[in-house]
């Protein structure tokens, strides 16, 4: 997909999946779903889920470092100040030809767009908290979070992907 195409596509997925609420429950049940896909594909996850900074779900599978957990803290850091998933700030970014930097007041080794968080939208509210993956390429990582949020939600994650990745 063209970087075009992937901001629409991204546009598509944040309208579409959001919640009627979220609560305590729906993070454990959603995150641990999304743990026990990560071990059956053997990824080299971290997967936090939290609302308003409040961590209600965290894991960090085989393979991940404390790098793992700083990338998740700065993809989160993007979706909580711009209100949309980390991968569309990087592919907004990259149409753009600019940087997330100090001219627009962040530290790029605090803010990091990169896929793989997803804000969670509250329908009539708005973005109240983050749902975030690290450990494989940023795309993956952004597709793997979309997936599970489709399946949660019961939506069709076909129609809701991003397709191949154009170079």
């Amino acid at each position: 997909m063209s970087l075009v195409k992937d901001i629409a596509q991204i546009k598509v997925q944040e309208q579409l999946l959001q919640f009627e609420n979220f609560s305590e429950a729906d993070a454990w049940a959603l995150g641990s779903q999304m743990r026990e896909a990560a071990v059956a594909l053997k990824h080299p996850f971290v997967i936090d889920i939290r609302i308003a900074g409040r961590n209600l779900f965290y894991t960090a599978l085989p393979g991940t470092t404390p790098a793992n957990e700083s990338w998740v803290q700065r993809k989160i850091n993007v979706v909580m100040r711009l209100h949309k998933s980390s991968y569309r700030v990087g592919r907004e970014l990259a149409s753009s030809g600019r940087q997330l930097d100090e001219s627009q007041g962040v530290l790029p080794i605090e803010f990091a767009a990169h896929g793989g968080s997803f804000p969670i939208a509250i329908k009539n509210v708005g973005v109240v908290g983050t749902i975030t993956v690290s450990g494989i390429p940023q795309r993956d990582d952004h597709n793997f979070a979309v997936e599970h949020i489709c399946r949660y939600l019961k939506l069709d994650y076909k129609t809701l992907a991003l397709g191949p990745e154009e170079e």
